[in-house]
Formats: C-alpha cells, structure tokens, sequence
C-alpha cells in the first residue's frame, strides 16, 4: 500500500485524513441504524474561467487507496481520547470496510461542468466517510494535469519539464504532482523523488551558484560538461550571449564534451534565442539546442513560438506548479440517491443531478467528438461510448480497469485532436462543446 499513501501521512493514520463531520454523520447514521445502498457523485459545478476543458486525473488513485481503508488501533485510540464517540461505534469502526463500488472516469479524460468524475455506491455510512479523502486526491491532480496540459498544447510538440517542486504546497503536492504532469504529458521532471516513483525522465544541469562558486564563468562550464557529457549549461548568470561565445569557444578546445544545449533563464527570451541560434549555427553548431526557463507559462510560451523564438523545449516551474491562474476547482461530493430513491439538493446555485449516472462521448465518423450526454446510469440510450467504469466492486479493485500511467498519458494524447480547435484554445471563454442531459435525467430533475 506504501506507493499509494501520501508522504506526509502514516498507513494507520490515513483513516483519520477527514473532516470531523464526517466521522460525527456516520455516527448519527450508525445509532439511527440507517444502511440503505447510498449514491455519492464527485463532480464540479462550473469550469473556472481560465479553463475550457478539466484533465480528469487522480479518481484511479483515489478509488485504489479507499478500497483499501480501515481505522487501525491507532485511529481508534485517537478518536476515543477526542471523547467525541461512544465506544459501540468506535468497535463498529475497527471492523469498518468499504464493501461498495466505485465508478471512475479513466484517467486523463477531458471532462466539462456537471459530469461525473467518479460516482461511490455503498452503505450510507462507508461512502460518507470517503467524501473529503476522495476530494483531495482527485483535486490536486485534477488541477496540476489540467495546467500541464494547456502548458504542452502550447509547447506544439517541444519537450517541456518540471522544474517546479520549490514552490509547490508541500512534498504530497511535489511528488503527486510528477504523475499528473506525466498523465498530461511532459517529457520530464527535476523532481528525484516523483520522478523516480511516477516513472518520468528526470532532466536538470545547474544552478547559477554553480557558475558564482568557479573563478569564472569559462571554467564553470569547462568543469560541469567534464563530468556530464552532452550537458545543458545555463549561460545567463552575467552576459547571455557572451555565455553563448563561451560554450562554443569551449566545444571548439575540447570537442569531445559535445555540450547537448544551452539554457536561457532571464531576460527577453525570444530575442536571445535568436542571437544564440544565430552565434551557433554560425559556429556550425546547429545540433545545440535551446531551452528557456524564467516564470514561464502557457500564454508566454504561445507568445514565444508566434513570434518565431527558435526554442527546442522549455522548463515550466511555478506558474505549473501551483496552477497559479486557476487553483481550484468547485469540485463537490453529493449524495445524488438514497436507499432506491433518488435526492437532489435545490440550494439556489448548487443544484445537483440526481441518481446513479452514466457520461457518454459522442463520435463522428472521423473520430472527431460531437458532444456528450450524461444518463441515467441504466438508461437504455444510444448516446456514444460510456466513459465511467466500475473501479472497485463490492469492496474490491477490479485490476483489469486499472490502467497504467502510459495508457493514461496515450489517452491525453489521442483525445485532445479529436476535440474542435475552440475547445483547445487557450484563450479565457467558454467552449462551443455541447454537454447535454438524456430524456431520463430531464425528466428526473423537471420533476424534483
């Protein structure tokens, strides 16, 4: 279970990651005897402004971890000094399993406002109990994949990487953040810990107190492209272009270490992009490449390559890292049916679709998307290809609907072009793609 757990919380403490209401209902549940099969669906009311379209990512992570939760002894004996619960509940706990299944949209599919990300079917008081731990997981993901991908859509096929784990909120957040960046498909991370867990390139060369430590800039360069070979030196630390002249000179004195590319971290990048391509190819080093750093984000990357900056890939820090234009998401855990019937809540603005659901995408011929449909779970429709699946069953993963990060990252990939260009635009606005309700759900909701 170790590869699941978030670094900063212990297996016997995992159960304790909730909010107190939580653990107080499912008491209220458990001495009113109320077990009916309850239906929770996990979904956000709105796309943020920033956004046309949400990555889905994280729902495999978390039905995986919560299939396998339970209150230890520790737990419990936490609990108990709170003098919060009585003691039949907390032994009805010690033997508490989610024994239910959960539905999960597969990982990295673009998903819109109201449709269901992930939908938990089980006891009342098992699938009330996974609400603020399933949020979680499938929050932070969900916003870190769905920057990534902007960021890589407007790389136009240039590697981008990771450099943003200093800034990030914590180390759960850096090192879960390497898997959504990987789901929407960055070529690499400096990240060592999440790369190596998450399986994605780790890149990184130096930092400028590498260049101020050495006597001078020459011999900085000289001593890291010694011990690296096919290296990238960082050559803004005083003058970018003299920096530029101080690598070529370099490769011209010892041709063996065969610097791989240079990286601009400051100043007006597109136009010493130019400058430096022009001083290596005129060096005839035209296989150097260039990469470009500095605070970037999607819209400054879009920019640069519009105006022709001839830069091969780009590390993305900050701006990624905390998704600093759209941070959250209205994400929201409701419970949509109860013991046979469906519930609606009518709070002005916060209105939720009723009863077990089913998310469908519709195809033309050419493979392009049409729209989609959200129904009635056991609505007989003939509305596209059904995106949930069932993860979990009565309590159990179903390894066979688990899929790997690969298949994860291919789907991101092929999805995107089928999509219409306004869908993918990375203008703030809304998109022209349809999201509609079948008859049944119509009907359903009309009448509550």
């Amino acid at each position: 279970m170790s590869e699941l757990l978030p670094l900063t919380v212990g297996e016997d403490e995992l159960a304790l990651l909730t909010d107190l209401y939580q653990l107080t209902m499912t008491q209220a549940y458990w001495k009113e005897a109320m077990d009916g099969v309850a239906t929770f669906s996990l979904f956000f009311r709105r796309l943020p402004p920033e956004r046309r379209f949400m990555l889905a990512c994280g729902q495999q992570h978390a039905a995986a971890l919560l299939s396998r939760l339970s209150f230890g002894d520790t737990a419990l004996s936490r609990l108990a000094d709170t003098g919060l619960f009585e003691d039949g509940f907390l032994d009805w706990l010690a033997n508490w399993r989610f024994e239910g299944d959960i539905w999960t949209l597969p990982e990295g599919t673009p998903v819109f406002a109201k449709e269901p990300l992930m939908e938990v079917e089980a006891p009342i008081a098992q699938a009330q109990l996974l609400e603020s731990l399933a949020m979680n997981l499938v929050q932070l993901e969900t916003v870190l994949a769905s920057k990534a991908v902007r960021i890589v859509m407007a790389a136009r096929g240039r590697p981008v990487v990771d450099f943003g784990m200093r800034r990030m909120h914590g180390i759960d957040a850096a090192v879960r953040g390497v898997r959504a960046y990987r789901t929407a498909g960055l070529a690499g991370t400096s990240n060592v810990l999440g790369g190596l867990r998450h399986d994605l390139a780790l890149n990184g060369t130096m930092a400028h107190s590498y260049v101020l430590a050495h006597d001078s800039e020459r011999e900085a360069f000289r001593a890291f492209a010694r011990h690296y070979p096919r290296t990238t030196l960082l050559v803004d630390t005083h003058d970018t272009l003299e920096g530029v002249q101080k690598v070529i000179e370099l490769m011209g004195e010892e041709p063996a270490l065969a610097v791989k590319a240079i990286r601009l971290d400051s100043g007006d990048l597109a136009e010493l992009a130019r400058g430096a391509r022009r001083l290596l190819d005129a060096a005839g080093h035209d296989e150097v490449q260039i990469v470009a750093s500095s605070g970037l984000d999607e819209v400054q990357i879009e920019a640069l390559l519009e105006a022709g900056a001839p830069i091969d890939a780009f590390g993305v820090g900050t701006q990624m890292g905390v998704s600093a234009d759209a941070p959250v998401i209205d994400l929201s855990y409701k419970l949509v049916a109860y013991a046979g019937e469906p519930r609606i809540k009518h709070s002005p603005g916060k209105i939720n679709l009723p009863c077990p659901k089913q998310l469908y995408r519709r195809r033309d011929e050419q493979g392009h998307y049409l729209g989609d449909m959200i129904a009635l779970r056991d609505e007989p429709v003939a509305a596209g290809e059904p995106l949930l699946r069932p993860l979990v069953k009565a309590g159990r993963l179903v390894e066979a609907e688990m899929a790997r990060a690969d298949e994860a990252r291919e789907r991101v990939a092929d999805a995107l072009p089928r999509f219409s260009a306004d869908v993918r635009r990375l203008e703030a606005g809304e998109s022209d793609y349809p999201v509609m309700l079948s008859p049944g759900l119509e009907r359903l909701q009309s009448r509550s």
